[in-house]
């Protein structure tokens, strides 16, 4: 079995557990240490890593595809809510929407999904 485990180095751990929980829409699943902080996210996990050890924050990519177009739709609004604005909107030749957010370090988060 392959669970997918994705990690993202961030410089501020406070600032970034209240920005992936309002991105993620849920509440940490655990805090395993002093620097790791994580979430359940489509049937794997994200963490964000504040133990930089010579490493630079901000340059991670993660992207969840949503089961339907209308949950992309109630996550962006939910994020608008946060304040969190998209800095990429893009739709494929195919119909399938993609959004991309950035946390205060640079990381990415896209949301995809084909038409509602």
């Amino acid at each position: 079995m392959t669970t997918l485990f994705a990690g993202l180095l961030v410089s501020d751990l406070p600032r970034a557990e209240r920005w992936w929980t309002a991105a993620l829409g849920s509440e940490p699943l655990m805090r395993p240490n002093d620097t790791e902080v994580v979430w359940e996210a489509g049937g794997g996990y994200v963490y964000v890593d504040a133990h930089l050890d010579g490493r630079v924050a901000g340059q991670g990519q993660v992207t969840l595809f949503l089961d339907e177009g209308h949950d992309l739709e109630e996550r962006v609004r939910a994020l608008a809510a946060h304040e969190i604005s998209p800095v990429l909107d893009e739709t494929y030749d195919n119909g399938v929407r993609k959004v991309t957010f950035a946390d205060p370090d640079g990381n990415r988060l896209g949301l995809g999904a084909r038409p509602a």
